[in-house]
């Protein structure tokens, strides 16, 4: 068993294919990482842009009167 390892540990050609193998495995999963990460970032900039719509509307409905925002608001309902 000694041997064999020695052999494998002594070998530069089989050092070299065996870490780079072992350099793509840890390159893709970099990569995985970094798409997860932009992904989430993708989500919480549209949460964001969600969130300021629906405070915006918020600020407008609040501003009216309920009967103008009925008159308003039927406007968009399904008939």
């Amino acid at each position: 068993m000694g041997a064999l390892v020695t052999f494998l540990l002594g070998n530069p050609t089989l050092v070299a294919l065996f870490a780079s193998i072992v350099g793509g495995i840890a390159w893709g999963f970099r990569q995985r990482v970094v798409g997860a990460r932009l992904n989430q970032a993708k989500h919480d900039a549209a949460d964001a842009r969600a969130a300021s719509e629906g405070q915006h509307i918020d600020d407008v409905v609040a501003g009216r009167s309920p009967d103008d925002n009925r008159k308003e608001l039927g406007q968009w309902a399904k008939s």
